[in-house]
C-alpha cells in the first residue's frame, strides 16, 4: 500500500514526457491518444493540456466530459491511471496560463488564435500498478 500517493504519482507524472489521455465516442467506445505531458498540475488532482480546438478529442469532450489519463513509466514497470473529467477551456486567463515560447508553431495566431484550446482534466479516483500489483485510490478534493 502507497504510504503518500500524492508524491509516489506526483514523481512518476513529473517523470513523464508523454500522457495517454481517453474520450468516449458517440457510440460509447472509449479512444485513448498519446499527448505530451500536462503543461501545469496541481497534485494528482488538476492537469492542463494544449490542443486544438478543432480536434476530434475536443468534440468528444464537449458530448461526453468523462475521461481518464494514464502516465508509464517503462523502465520500472509501473503506472498509473486516473479517472475524471474532461473540461474545455477557451477563456483568455487560462489560454495564458499555460501558453509556452514555441507554441506558434502549432498556434500560428498566438495565444489568440481560435484553433487553441485548453483540457482541463480533474481527477476523483485513480489505480496505481507497481511491483506486479494494483491498488485503487481515492483523489482528495482540493
Amino acid at each position: 500500500m502507497m504510504r503518500d500517493p500524492e508524491q509516489t504519482i506526483g514523481n512518476l507524472i513529473d517523470k513523464q514526457s508523454v500522457t495517454f489521455i481517453s474520450s468516449v465516442d458517440a457510440d460509447g467506445f472509449p479512444g485513448i491518444k498519446a499527448m505530451l505531458a500536462p503543461r501545469k498540475r496541481e497534485g494528482i488532482r488538476e492537469f492542463w493540456f494544449t490542443t486544438n480546438t478543432s480536434s476530434m478529442r475536443v468534440a468528444q469532450y464537449r458530448a461526453n466530459p468523462k475521461s481518464s489519463i494514464y502516465f508509464c513509466d517503462r523502465r520500472f514497470f509501473r503506472g498509473v491511471m486516473l479517472r475524471g473529467t474532461m473540461e474545455v477551456l477557451e477563456d483568455t486567463a487560462s489560454k495564458e496560463m499555460i501558453w509556452r515560447d514555441g507554441d506558434t508553431t502549432y498556434y500560428v495566431g498566438g495565444v489568440t488564435d481560435s484553433d487553441y484550446c485548453v483540457l482541463k482534466f480533474t481527477a476523483s479516483s485513480g489505480r496505481y500498478y507497481a511491483n506486479f500489483k494494483s491498488e485503487d485510490f481515492p483523489v482528495p478534493a482540493s
